[in-house]
């Protein structure tokens, strides 16, 4: 009964040994995941992976680091591509300024656009925010709405903010690395009800496979550490993680 809340498991490095990776992850006790997109292309094989496994639901989204190469400046592709029955949510929306800043202004307006999507279609959003805090948190105190702070990575105070705000943290892998202090505090801090287990697939594989190829089988791995911080039985948290995903997505 755990739920991958973030995983892109259209990416090509999934494609040799998929049906085994999927095996594994149901014998692992994922029961549900959601394959997130980051542009069109992506949102369109998330949604045929939900359309062909019951188990996979789809986000669809435009990626804060692809708003340059974007063409279609209404999102009319994300507007058609919402209306299926098997999207959940908006995602991975947001800002990323990590690289550089240059194109932070078509970021907020993309991202705020993608709110108004999400609320006239009724989805919550999956967020990405990365070096972008203040304007990630000022954007979405103005535009309240439900949703996940995915791969959260901000610090403790605003983590109170966002949970007063009624908004979810998505916790991953790096919950399990040995220097992440401030994820451990977060997760210590913060009440269970606000949290969602994620993998971020292919990305930041938790311990003991960091640097490998992060497989969705591999959650238990986050949920384990969440009981151990938390001090709380691995199944009562299990369960919890799971109804929180429930109610955010609508599964």
């Amino acid at each position: 009964m755990i739920i991958d809340t973030h995983i892109h498991l259209y990416d090509k490095r999934y494609q040799e040994g998929f049906s085994e990776i999927i095996a594994e992850a149901l014998t692992a006790g994922v029961s549900k995941m959601i394959a997130v997109g980051f542009d069109y292309e992506s949102s369109r094989q998330a949604i045929a992976l939900a359309e062909k496994y019951k188990f996979i639901y789809a986000a669809v989204g435009l990626h804060p680091s692809d708003v340059k190469g974007e063409r279609d400046t209404e999102l009319l592709w994300l507007k058609e591509l919402s209306c299926h029955s098997r999207v959940v949510a908006i995602g991975e929306i947001g800002l990323d300024y990590h690289w550089d800043k240059l194109y932070s202004e078509m970021q907020m307006k993309y991202f705020v656009k993608q709110i108004e999507i999400a609320k006239i279609k009724n989805l919550p959003i999956i967020v990405h925010s990365r070096d972008a805090a203040l304007d990630t948190y000022n954007i979405l105190m103005n535009n309240r709405i439900p949703g996940v702070l995915h791969c959260y990575a901000m610090s403790l105070e605003l983590a109170r903010d966002f949970v007063a705000a009624g908004y979810y943290l998505g916790i991953g892998g790096v919950l399990t690395f040995k220097n992440s202090k401030e994820i451990k505090r977060v997760v210590s801090e913060i009440g269970l009800e606000f949290l969602l287990s994620e993998t971020d697939g292919p990305y930041l594989a938790p311990e003991p496979y960091r640097g490998q190829l992060n497989k969705p089988s591999y959650i238990r791995f986050v949920v384990e550490k969440i009981a151990e911080i938390k001090k709380l039985p691995l199944q009562t948290v299990i369960n919890k993680l799971y109804k929180n995903a429930q109610n955010l997505f609508n599964l």
